[in-house]
């Protein structure tokens, strides 16, 4: 700071603004001068995050959940002894003599003909593909009798279905409310770095103002804008210190603003920035710091006398006196470089309009809020559907807002435009929309995107569910592992007219089996398929349909159908956990996943995962800026275990 002297007590002549610059003009020089940034990271536990700004990525550091579990309370089955079950011919089921409570570790298999009572939540037994609801049941004997048929994998939530460990759980940059938190205590986090609130001092000056809860004297005003100020700074992730009125007297107002300028990151005054005799703030910031006064004028209607200014680093704004004036200016040209300096991105409007690409169903009688992401489509943003249950958490990671389905409507038909209401003022549609296979690879080519400002949305649907969303360009990227057995070629014969492939990288996929595991231990892959598949106790685990994976299990396996084969979670990292836990004993997964869990691996086949594009893209620019990341990502994808094209 500048030695500097208070200013003369004497009315100071009337003085014109030197020069009005325009209001692009006077952000320019505002923010070239100031140069606004994040202050700085503190860790802060889950119960002070609320509101605050992630600081760095976090990577979850398990799966969630950590084991297949039940979604209701029934009966652990297998899901072949009822494929014959109906009202007219009931199938009897004998019960094991266990009950699986929540936090009961299962000690008895499911065999062919039992059933296994368990509670919601409680870990699925070896052997049992579903769950039966007790409301679909009725007691007999020893057992039950179940009158309707059900799928592989019917109320079971699978491991790392809804978190998968390693998966980026939330990004750097994102303002933490209620579902944050959720997010990192479901993971065990209780803890977190965010950067640090800029703490900005607040004063009104002028002779005339009256604090508001006085009595309001002849010829005074009260004080309207200090609260409000304060208020607006603490909507924008500031940390606002309002230290009331100060009279336009030089050596009170001089040592007051040296005062707060002193113990605070940011100053903002308001009143005496026209060009009357009362005008004293602009002398006494003359005297804080280099550059000093960078914009005093600025051509807006209202907020004219708008003074902006730099001193030493820190931001001194001197902001009308007219409440609405005062407010305007705030909003237009000083929130924007105090949100950058809290970490927060621009503010946005809260409730948008948005075309649902695919049928929404609803349930009679009850009014439903269906979380939404939104991309952009050829007819303006569309609002994807990401729910995963009632009891996933990663849907609101996913998610930017929510729209509402009323009671008496039980679908709402593709096309239906909705209006979404956002969950914060700076979320929309992303710079670019990545809908299809999801590896953690990706995650590291998005953090390499986001430093370049290009914000990504990733919804995970499986490689032809993201080639059918790019077939309607509703995203602009589809990762694909489409193997084609016709040509020995993956994904290249996929892609529709006008569509083309940027090379991504290889990945083995394989076995995976728990190390000695006889069948698979010491042989090669063609002797261990071989073995697992006549062993009628080894349980494999499958992938879901429409996955790549699956694809490549399919024609492994040539027509067989093994045990477990209609076991169908829908990423690699839930195979991988059944396995470690017993529930399974082989199944197809990547190697980094194998290996993170100390699993045993045999190589199937080498697989290109590449990314599926227009040729005419929406936004060719956020499609270079992704090639970039891409190419930059090349250590990071090597030191995860894959080999970059």
């Amino acid at each position: 700071m500048q030695d500097a002297t208070p200013p003369s007590s004497s009315p100071p002549q009337q003085e014109q603004f030197l020069q009005v610059l325009s209001r692009d003009a006077a952000e320019a020089a505002f923010v070239a001068a100031l140069r606004p940034r994040p202050l700085g990271l503190e860790e802060l536990g889950l119960d002070l995050l609320l509101g605050r700004v992630l600081g760095c990525d976090i990577a979850a550091p398990v799966d969630a959940p950590p084991f297949d579990r039940a979604v209701v309370d029934g009966f652990a089955v297998r899901a072949a002894d009822l494929f014959d079950a109906s009202d007219v011919a009931p199938v009897r089921l004998r019960l094991n003599a266990e009950v699986i409570h929540c936090g009961t570790a299962p000690g008895l298999p499911v065999t062919p003909g039992t059933a296994t009572p368990i509670a919601t939540g409680g870990p699925i037994p070896r052997g049992a593909d579903a769950v039966v609801m007790i409301e679909h049941t009725e007691p007999e004997g020893d057992g039950i009798a179940v009158a309707r048929a059900l799928a592989p994998g019917t109320f079971i939530s699978f491991a790392g279905s809804d978190i998968a460990r390693g998966q980026i759980l939330l990004r750097k940059g994102v303002v933490i409310g209620a579902r944050e938190v959720a997010m990192l205590a479901a993971v065990g986090l209780d803890r977190a770095p965010v950067w640090r609130r800029p703490r900005v001092a607040v004063l009104s000056t002028g002779d005339e103002l009256v604090q508001p809860g006085q009595p309001l004297r002849p010829a005074g005003v009260y004080d309207s804008n200090g609260p409000v100020i304060a208020a607006a700074l603490r909507e924008n992730g500031c940390e606002a210190v309002h230290l009331g009125a100060i009279p336009d007297d030089a050596e009170q107002l001089f040592a007051a603003v040296q005062a707060a300028f002193a113990a605070h990151d940011a100053l903002i005054l308001s009143g005496g920035t026209s060009k009357g005799a009362g005008d004293l703030t602009t002398k006494v910031i003359a005297g804080l710091g280099a550059p000093g006064i960078v914009a005093h004028g600025v051509a807006l209607k209202p907020g004219k006398p708008l003074c902006l200014a730099v001193c030493d680093g820190k931001p001194v704004v001197v902001l009308p006196g007219f409440p609405t004036s005062a407010m305007f200016t705030f909003h237009e040209l000083v929130a924007p470089a105090l949100r950058m300096m809290a970490g927060l991105p621009p503010q946005n409007t809260a409730r948008i309009t948005a075309r649902l690409p695919l049928r929404l169903t609803s349930e009679l009688g009850r009014t439903e809020f269906a979380m939404v992401a939104l991309t952009e489509g050829p007819d303006g943003r569309v609002a994807h559907p990401v729910a995963k249950g009632s009891g996933a958490v990663t849907a609101f990671a996913q998610a930017d807002g929510f729209l509402t389905v009323p009671a008496l409507v039980e679908s709402l038909a593709p096309g239906t435009m909705a209006e979404v209401t956002l969950f914060g003022p700076g979320i929309g549609a992303p710079a670019l929309a990545v809908i299809g296979s999801h590896c953690v690879g990706l995650d590291a080519v998005v953090g390499r995107l986001s430093e370049q400002g290009v914000q990504a949305r990733i919804l995970a649907t499986g490689s032809q569910g993201g080639l059918a969303a790019l077939k309607r360009r509703e995203c602009d990227i589809a990762p694909i592992h489409l193997f084609d057995p016709a040509t020995d070629a993956f994904n290249t014969t996929f892609l529709a007219d006008g569509m083309r492939l940027i090379p991504g990288w290889r990945r083995m996929q394989g076995i995976v089996y728990r190390k000695g595991d006889p069948c698979f231990e010491g042989r090669d892959l063609n002797d261990a398929l071989a073995v697992a598949l006549a062993d009628g106790d080894a349980i494999m685990v499958n992938r879901n349909q429409g996955a790549g994976t699956r694809i490549l299990i399919d024609r492994l396996l040539a027509g067989a159908r093994p045990q477990g084969y209609w076991n169908q979670p829908n990423s690699h990292n839930a195979v991988a956990a059944s396995i470690a836990q017993g529930r399974a004993d082989w199944g197809i997964a990547i190697k980094p996943v194998a290996e993170a869990l100390g699993l045993g691996f045999l190589p199937v086949a080498d697989e290109h995962y590449d990314f599926a594009v227009w040729e005419d893209p929406r936004d060719g620019a956020a499609i270079a800026a992704f090639t970039v990341a891409l190419a930059q990502s090349a250590g990071d994808l090597r030191a995860l275990g894959f080999d970059p094209r």
